[in-house]
């Protein structure tokens, strides 16, 4: 990461009209690496930019410009699935799960963010009609074993999880990509009709009062079936809110997609350094 960045700033030195050459003048205090623990340790512990300051001897305003600088370039990188290969895109996922014939389960996440000002404008649309709080709402997608392959954009808490599957284009990669399965629950059982039996959503109630002894006791059967094989997307979840950025975020909203989809590619690189037996870096 550091040549990109590199890159990047000196992108942002040139972009404008100088009197000085580019690398003249005061050189930088506060080095990359330095930026990126200052980044990590946010992430991984929530802590605050004025501690982070006090930690690394600069001014907290550095932290904060050192942080928006580094976490974009995280979120970049995409979800690791094996060494030296990285998903970025919900294309690339499903593309890889067909490949290997592997099955892949699909679940939304919340997190709860600040109310916004009053008298501003859509404010009432990161209610969760779930949690009844102010939240955003991101799509996480896992394979079988619940190791996070791709963590969608955040939308506002009031949209619904088959709304974003459908903006994220998910029906029309999967009808038009390898037959594969994809797991989802009760929300998403309208797009099990649009990709042809391609996402697999619990069963629909035949009977929906008054029902025989022998359909209720089938129908649970069928209903835990298919929950035992979610599961594990809701391991991944907990794993991704074990992220103190993830657990309650008190920032900027416009911050949360590049900080799910960093949080997320971090934890996928440790999860394929402990799957293939490794330490993790």
């Amino acid at each position: 990461m550091g040549p990109l960045w590199q890159e990047q700033h000196q992108g942002r030195l040139a972009a404008w009209p100088r009197r000085r050459a580019v690398g003249a003048g005061a050189k930088h205090r506060f080095v990359f690496v330095d930026r990126l623990l200052a980044a990590l340790v946010n992430l991984r512990h929530g802590t605050t930019h004025d501690v982070l300051a006090c930690w690394f001897g600069v001014d907290r305003s550095t932290i904060t410009r050192a942080i928006g600088e580094v976490r974009p370039l995280l979120a970049q990188r995409g979800c690791t699935v094996a060494r030296g290969m990285r998903l970025r895109t919900l294309a690339e996922v499903i593309e890889h799960l067909g490949v290997s014939e592997q099955t892949g389960i699909i679940d939304g996440t919340e997190v709860r963010v600040r109310r916004p000002a009053a008298g501003r404008k859509d404010r009432d649309k990161f209610v969760s009609g779930k949690t009844k709080q102010n939240a955003v709402k991101s799509m996480v997608l896992t394979d079988g074993e619940g190791r996070v392959l791709f963590c969608s954009p955040v939308r506002p808490g009031n949209c619904a999880d088959i709304t974003q599957a459908r903006q994220l284009g998910l029906a029309k990669l999967l009808a038009e990509g390898p037959f594969m399965e994809i797991l989802a629950d009760a929300g998403n059982q309208e797009m099990g009709a649009q990709t042809g039996g391609r996402v697999l959503t619990p069963p629909h109630r035949t009977f929906k009062k008054d029902a025989p002894a022998w359909y209720e006791e089938m129908h649970e059967r069928q209903r835990k079936a298919h929950s035992s094989r979610r599961i594990r997307v809701e391991h991944g979840i907990a794993h991704l809110k074990n992220w103190r950025a993830l657990a309650r975020h008190l920032g900027r909203r416009e911050h949360m997609s590049d900080i799910v989809q960093a949080v997320a590619g971090l934890l996928s690189h440790q999860q394929t350094a402990i799957h293939h037996g490794s330490r993790p870096a």
